[in-house]
């Protein structure tokens, strides 16, 4: 009796799968249909990214089956049913939010249903994934085992994005609109009105229009008004908000179909308006947020049925103490000043960001966060925070995040940039996702036999990181993990790591150019801490330098950090500045004495930077002294009187780091070091280019001169301009070598 009933589970369990089954294809021909509930464009959007993937798969075209065609209310066996509409009205929606999904088959058909926005398609890429063994790494980089038939099992999976807007990098996004679509991401310009998403204070209120005739529009610092176009708003002047109001109103009159637009700061910190009456507010909230959120909090009553997103953003990142952001107010609030060598819970930068997300979170349940996950100064450096992107994309989901922007550049030969937006992409979808996981998932797939080596690579680096104390930080040079993660022993490991790589898919060409772009980061890292070291090997120098130029052409790799330089202008730049040369100028090794003391720390670097021959970096933390709001003004000792024409002082320019070419260098001569002769005096324009750059300021003489003091003496711009985000606030002139021939 007990087989018998065992027999009869077993056969009754087996006939349920049987019947569940459902065929699309057999031996290369269709035998389902996909089926349009809707007219929905969304709806045949995911129909025609089934047929074609089917087809691709099995060889078999599947018929789309739309609103006007003569079939469309008789439905039958094995079709695939997309869409709200009376076809699937008996599929249960309300549970499902917007761009989520649910999957259900029922009497051998699939039905597909959706919460609205993408997530009909979004369905079909889980349907194509889960269940047809589709992967879709990067750029037109996808993988399937062909079949020629595809059966289905019994599916019931009904998907929430988590979090309601997703949003990364790639370069894939401009290029492959599948991309986009398979990672379920989406642009500012789908959801923001007129693609209005952040610093949008000078496009509402432009200081061009408004700054001449009106400065008291514009935020009152340092004893002035400061209109301009990095300028920020004057919040309770009540012109501003009824200008602004007008403004919105008629973008979105424009915009019918968008629900949503920023309000919010213009970059740059400390900008704030300071004026008796925007102070009271900031004092009475305890925080720069407070004028702020009372003035958005004004818009939002004029649009009730909109939402206004305001930035909570270096000077506002702090949240008010009394007042709430209305419901229709969506905070954007930043963590740039995080460090990213651990999670955001475990560092003390990390941790003022906590703070301030769940102080807002207490006021707010409408969050959008913007996080930064790679080295902007340096998009080709290696930034192992690949294990932290898990732990803070839960925080955020904790703390009331809606919308969540995980900014990581992912241009072409960027640190892995097609692994780091796809697993960012999968966390925003399903912040309960293990990270490591889903590095090895991506590894495997995308790497094939090399994945365990390049699984070592990341691990390794991560432990080095950690263990040596440094931070991660999203401005900087591989020069300052020259020590550390990026020290001689670990860099001969991690090459023979990438050496063992290469040679597991040797045989596979596609493998193999896919490592070469991922090994770039690491190629570029070996030779900017090269032209840091006074033993370098020229000729191994030269070998990596070419094979790295030859690489980036072949990659089509553009940009080097987000000031866009070109890696193809750093090679050339590396010939002529870095590569050690037979001529020693007179100057090397000569004593510096400072008349003027460079800003802090770069008081005592500069005896020793300005004079060793070693020429600084595309990034202002190595190689450079700075001086920040003041002229400079030092000396140089060469010894001995000495005869030279030349003078040459070099100087960085970079101003998103607020680092400004000086006005003027002024070279003097003298025999005592007490008593000088000016000899030159140079007048530099002014360069608002946002590229960073290495500006020589050359005196040379007609006539040999003769001395053994030379004194140099530094103009600086010390305030930024009004075009500058900085405005009314000090700027540095960064200086390196003084080159004497």
């Amino acid at each position: 009796m007990k087989h018998t009933l065992v027999l009869s589970l077993f056969l009754l369990f087996f006939s349920v799968i049987l019947n569940a089954q459902i065929a699309l294809s057999e031996n290369g021909k269709a035998v389902g249909r996909i089926v349009l509930s809707t007219g929905d464009s969304i709806d045949l959007q995911a129909a025609e990214l089934l047929q074609d993937f089917i087809r691709q798969i099995s060889g078999a075209e599947l018929p789309i089956i739309t609103q006007d065609h003569k079939e469309i209310r008789k439905t039958r066996k094995n079709d695939i049913i997309i869409g709200n509409g009376t076809l699937n009205q008996d599929i249960i929606t309300e549970d499902i939010t917007e761009d989520g999904f649910r999957i259900v088959t029922l009497s051998h058909r699939v039905h597909i249903v959706s919460g609205g926005g993408h997530g009909s398609a979004y369905a079909v890429v889980t349907l194509l994934e889960q269940y047809l063994g589709v992967s879709y790494w990067g750029e037109k980089e996808y993988s399937f085992t062909p079949t020629e038939t595809i059966i289905l099992p019994n599916i019931n999976i009904t998907e929430n994005p988590g979090f309601r807007y997703r949003q990364s990098q790639h370069y894939a996004l401009s290029t492959d609109p599948i991309y986009k679509l398979w990672n379920r991401l989406k642009n500012p310009d789908e959801v923001f009105a007129a693609n209005y998403w952040v610093h949008t204070f000078d496009k509402l209120l432009p200081s061009a229009v408004y700054g001449t005739d009106h400065p008291e529009y514009y935020s009152f610092f340092n004893g002035k008004r400061q209109p301009g176009q990095a300028s920020q708003w004057c919040l309770t002047n009540p012109d501003v908000l009824e200008i602004v109001t007008a403004r919105l109103d008629s973008i979105f009159k424009a915009n019918p179909d968008k629900h949503i637009i920023s309000v919010s700061q213009n970059d740059g910190n400390f900008t704030n308006c300071q004026c008796d009456q925007c102070k009271a507010i900031d004092d009475y909230e305890e925080a720069y947020s407070g004028s702020l959120i009372h003035f958005i909090n004004k818009l939002a009553d004029r649009f009730p049925d909109k939402e206004i997103s305001t930035l909570a953003y270096l000077y506002t990142m702090k949240p008010p103490k009394h007042v709430k952001p209305h419901p229709n107010v969506n905070i954007m609030l930043c963590s740039i000043n995080s460090d990213r060598e651990v999670s955001l819970t475990e560092n003390a930068s990390g941790r003022e960001f906590v703070e301030a997300l769940e102080g807002w979170s207490k006021i707010s349940d409408n969050i959008f966060v913007w996080d930064y996950g790679i080295n902007f100064d340096n998009y080709l450096v290696p930034f192992p925070n690949f294990h932290i992107l898990g732990d803070n994309i839960r925080l955020f989901k904790k703390n009331n995040v809606t919308m969540h922007f995980s900014q990581i550049a992912g241009s072409r030969g960027g640190d892995f940039a097609e692994m780091r937006t796809w697993m960012v992409s999968k966390l925003m979808w399903n912040p309960a996702a293990d990270s490591d996981s889903l590095m090895q998932v991506f590894l495997n797939g995308y790497y094939g036999d090399a994945a365990p080596y390049l699984y070592s690579y990341h691990k390794i680096m991560e432990g080095a990181l950690i263990g040596s104390g440094k931070r991660l930080w999203i401005y900087d040079s591989p020069v300052s993990h020259k020590e550390g993660m990026l020290k001689p022993a670990l860099m001969r490991r991690y090459n023979a790591l990438f050496d063992r790589a290469e040679e597991a898919v040797s045989n596979d060409s596609v493998y193999l150019k896919r490592i070469w772009r991922s090994r770039l980061p690491l190629q570029y890292s070996e030779l900017d801490i090269a032209r840091t070291e006074r033993d370098m090997d020229v000729n191994a120098i030269e070998e990596k330098l070419n094979l790295f130029e030859q690489r980036v052409k072949m990659f089509k790799v553009t940009t080097l950090n987000e000031r866009l330089n070109s890696p193809l202008d750093y090679c050339a730049l590396y010939h002529t500045r870095y590569m050690p040369t037979e001529e020693k100028p007179l100057s090397l090794g000569a004593k510096v004495k400072f008349l003027v003391a460079p800003s802090g720390k770069y008081a005592e670097m500069g005896k020793i930077t300005l004079t060793d021959g070693l020429y600084g970096g595309m990034t202002f933390t190595e190689g450079w002294i700075g001086w920040e709001g003041i002229d400079g003004s030092f000396t140089l000792d060469l010894g001995c009187q000495q005869q030279f024409t030349t003078i040459t002082t070099d100087f960085l320019h970079q101003l998103g780091a607020w680092i400004l070419q000086p006005l003027n260098v002024t070279y003097s001569i003298s025999d005592d070091g007490e008593n000088f002769q000016e000899v030159k005096s140079i007048d530099n324009p002014e360069d608002k280019d946002s590229q960073v750059k290495f500006v020589e300021i050359t005196y040379v003489s007609d006539k040999p001169l003769k001395a053994r003091y030379i004194k140099v003496d530094v103009t600086g711009t010390k305030i930024c301009p009004h075009w500058h985000y900085g405005v009314g606030h000090p700027c540095w002139f960064f200086i390196d070598e003084v080159i004497v021939k």
